[in-house]
């Protein structure tokens, strides 16, 4: 299925293209409903404001987009996959701290996913108002209506609509395409735009001039979406798609500029240029394809959503969170938990800032900060995965991190104007995902492993002895040890407990998360002939697992092909159930009242354990079912209390008379 899906997105067909028109484009390719009002605002319309704006949009696309994303980025290709968490796992193992700017950039995009849908849609929906009319149209509840129709419609899957997403989009860039056009045709003078002078100009001479970089970094947030799926379209189809869509975007932007500067109009006070420039009989059907590839952006942001969390999750950045399959799509997920978040997270969006011109104040803060942390480990993987010359890398990733850096200064001015929103969802989010990282290292670092050869006469021993109950013919444990001879300590105190756990067959389950995103396969180690066996299942990172399919399938595979004496021994079935007698055990841990903890220690494990409290059980996180698992709970002690008083109080004995 993996090597079927590799194929399938190298192919280049006119199917293939129409696929990554639909998928990848929307948050980037709506931009122009919003960017050309934004830069103006309520400004005296000029030559260097107009020409100035749309000669940054155009180089902004350039650098950011174009080089860094389109040439760059998508080099980083994970079998197939993109996206920051996929970048961070082909560099990882170059630097331990490197998951922090992992975290940071992902959190920042969630936060981009829960204000993009609320800011299309609205921008879309707000142009009914120059119908005539309609100017004195609630456009909120319009706005509620259709997100919640959006996220409601998740839970069946988009495979039926997603047929529908590459021609809608098609009609959308044609639309910029022409619109921009009919205006550029009658002015063409407009084209002198592109060139860097006026950029200069309005940044240098413009009175705040350089403050304006906010309104133009709205042009570029979907780049990092855009990477996000590339395991969708693959990097031939995207770069190809590209032309198509870069020049559509700016041929509409120098449209709407020449509309600008050849009306009479002196301030736009509210106006968007986008529906301004349209004719009169075609604005109903233009706000109809604006509201359609809306909400096609809010969909590819929703669904990338969903696949960054679940990512987050197979990394241990997130807590287990149920995970469903709407459809057979291969990497169509939905997380209900998550949907809910997101829909809760744009209706506060929309009822806090009202209309679109509100929302892009909070706009594009994040994603600045996304954008850095991506050329962070992008400047890592040049350097060290593709060995990229130094001199190179230490110049282009510095020029990057330059731009980047002043988008996010003059976007600090947005802070107070509605900024904080996106930055206090960002930070629960890297608190959600530091809390979760963290506790499980402590956790981890606490585990003490031992070697088998203390315990395999013993385990042999136990197996044979008939006076003890047999607790299960197979019993499977769940093990965090990576090496054959090794396994946990409380998994031995599990079987020798004050209850001891018989079994014909001791098997040590070990999940290894790989870098590969579809990897699964398995080896099998006999460390006891028949007797005890350890399994090590390699998953990729955007596998959810199912661990007793797996074991069952195993068995199965070990059977059929006689190996390790299975198929001749009874595995538990009888004439009244034919199914084998399995037992998963499974060890959760809890914190005891015996610790003492630092400040930092102490929040860090309680937000862990709290938060593994609201999760997903872990039978359900890794894919068992209840009938066959037995959960034990054992106390984390992580820092004893050693000291403490406590008095015994002496009694004088009462005399008898």
């Amino acid at each position: 299925m993996e090597h079927q899906n590799k194929a399938y997105v190298q192919k280049v067909t006119a199917a293939t293209l129409l696929v990554a028109l639909g998928i990848i484009y929307g948050d980037i390719g709506t931009s122009p409903l919003y960017v050309l009002k934004a830069i103006v605002g309520t400004k005296q319309v000029s030559d260097v404001l107009v020409y100035g704006g749309v000669s940054l949009i155009f180089w902004t696309l350039v650098f950011q987009t174009s080089i860094k994303y389109i040439w760059l980025t998508l080099q980083a290709d994970n079998h197939g996959e993109g996206g920051i968490f996929s970048l961070y796992a082909l560099v990882k193992r170059f630097g331990k701290k490197l998951v922090i700017p992992a975290m940071i950039g992902a959190t920042t995009l969630l936060a981009d996913g829960i204000i993009t849908p609320p800011i299309s849609v609205a921008s879309a929906v707000e142009g009914l108002t120059i119908v005539k009319g309609l100017e004195n149209l609630p456009t909120v509840p319009i706005v509620i209506l259709i997100l919640s129709f959006l996220f409601f419609f998740q839970r069946f899957g988009t495979q039926k609509v997603g047929v529908f997403f590459g021609p809608a989009m098609v009609v959308w860039f044609s639309m910029l395409f022409i619109m921009g056009m009919s205006h550029i045709i009658h002015h063409p003078d407009i084209f002198k735009a592109l060139s860097p002078h006026y950029a200069y100009e309005l940044l240098v001479q413009y009175p705040h001039g350089f403050w304006i970089l906010g309104a133009v970094f709205l042009a570029t947030t979907g780049a990092e979406a855009l990477y996000s799926d590339l395991g969708h379209c693959g990097i031939k189809n995207i770069r190809i798609t590209w032309v198509f869509v870069k020049t559509s975007l700016v041929i509409n932007y120098l449209g709407q500029a020449a509309w600008l500067m050849h009306t009479d109009i002196q301030h736009l006070s509210g106006k968007n240029p986008f529906f301004e420039m349209m004719p009169p009989w075609f604005l109903l059907t233009g706000i109809f394809i604006a509201t359609s590839a809306a909400i096609i952006a809010s969909q590819a942001l929703i669904s990338g959503s969903f696949t960054l969390i679940n990512e987050a999750m197979n990394l241990n950045f997130w807590p287990r969170v149920k995970v469903r399959q709407p459809s057979d799509t291969k990497g169509q997920i939905y997380i209900p938990s998550v949907n809910f978040l997101l829909w809760v997270g744009c209706l506060f969006v929309i009822l806090f800032f009202k209309n679109s011109s509100n929302m892009e104040a909070a706009y594009g803060l994040a994603i600045t900060i996304t954008m850095m942390m991506t050329t962070i480990l992008l400047g890592t993987f040049l350097l060290y995965r593709l060995k990229w010359k130094k001199q190179f890398v230490y110049t282009i990733i510095p020029m990057f991190l330059i731009i980047e850096l002043s988008f996010f200064v003059a976007n600090i001015q947005k802070f107070p104007e509605g900024g904080y929103i996106t930055l206090i969802i960002s930070s629960v989010f890297f608190f959600v995902m530091f809390s979760i990282y963290s506790g499980r290292k402590i956790t981890n670092r606490l585990t003490k492993f031992v070697t088998f050869s203390n315990y395999i006469d013993h385990l042999k021993e136990l197996s044979n002895d008939d006076s003890i109950p047999k607790f299960s013919t197979h019993l499977i444990y769940l093990s965090k040890a990576d090496r054959k001879n090794e396994i946990e300590e409380k998994i031995m105190r599990s079987i020798f407990s004050k209850k001891p756990k018989r079994a014909d067959v001791y098997w040590f389950l070990h999940l290894d998360r790989t870098e590969d995103p579809y990897t699964l396969s398995y080896d099998v180690s006999e460390i006891v002939d028949d007797t005890i066996i350890k399994v090590n299942i390699r998953i990729g990172f955007r596998i959810f697992p199912k661990t007793e399919m797996y074991f069952k399938k195993i068995v199965q595979d070990l059977v059929a092909n006689k190996e390790l004496n299975l198929h001749i021994r009874p595995d538990g079935s009888t004439k009244y159930n034919n199914e084998p007698d399995f037992k998963f055990v499974v060890i959760e841990k809890f914190l005891s009242v015996e610790n003492e903890f630092t400040i930092k220690e102490g929040i860090l494990l309680n937000a862990y354990f709290f938060m593994k409290k609201l999760a997903q059980k872990d039978e359900a996180a890794f894919g068992l079912d209840k009938s066959d698992v037995v959960i034990e709970h054992v106390p984390l002690v992580f820092e004893k209390v050693t000291s403490f008083n406590l008095i015994r109080e002496h009694k004088k004995k009462k005399k008898l008379n």
